[in-house]
């Protein structure tokens, strides 16, 4: 699933809206591969995504920085191929560890389902490979495996609520997935 940026011109990629941001996924699943690590030291999964142009990392994620999130105007949203949207709530530049080493760059912050999305904009800048055969990542020398999870596999899944519900214990929701 690709998605595109609806709205105005970026000055900074010099592209068409269209042609500006795109993410693979706004609801994970825990499908795809992942990379364990750390944003300013906080440690996530990390999902690799050769689909995305950006790097994003989810609000509440990037809420736990403190001082480090920059809000910006609400004029800015994401779009899929399958036409949901989600704003770009603000960025920060931001170290994030991999392996042994530690890279300095932008990470934009919308309501996705997955902690952080590695786009083609972080692999490309600092020369990652990935390897799906060997299912692992490699940068400077080093090789850093990279986890696997499928929706079969899943026994967790992360959601992201528009509003506020409470589901008492051991009790089922309308639309929930039944537990096996």
């Amino acid at each position: 699933m690709y998605g595109r940026l609806a709205g105005r011109r970026l000055p900074f990629l010099n592209k068409a809206p269209e042609e500006g941001l795109k993410v693979s996924a706004l609801c994970g699943g825990r499908n795809g591969l992942y990379l364990e690590g750390s944003i300013c030291g906080i440690r996530c999964l990390m999902l690799v995504d050769t689909g995305a142009n950006v790097t994003l990392i989810r609000t509440d994620f990037a809420q736990k920085l403190k001082g480090k999130f920059i809000y910006t105007a609400p004029n800015i949203s994401l779009k899929t191929a399958t036409g949901e949207k989600t704003e770009i709530h603000g960025k920060l530049d931001a170290a994030i560890e991999c392996g042994s080493r530690k890279f300095q760059h932008r990470i934009y912050v919308a309501d996705i389902t997955d902690t952080c999305i590695l786009g083609i904009d972080f692999l490309q800048k600092f020369n990652f490979t990935v390897d799906l055969e060997k299912n692992e990542i490699r940068t400077g020398g080093e090789e850093i495996p990279l986890l696997s999870a499928s929706a079969e596999d899943s026994k967790l899944c992360s959601v992201l609520a528009k509003e506020k519900t409470i589901i008492p214990a051991r009790s089922s929701y309308p639309g929930s997935p039944r537990s096996s």
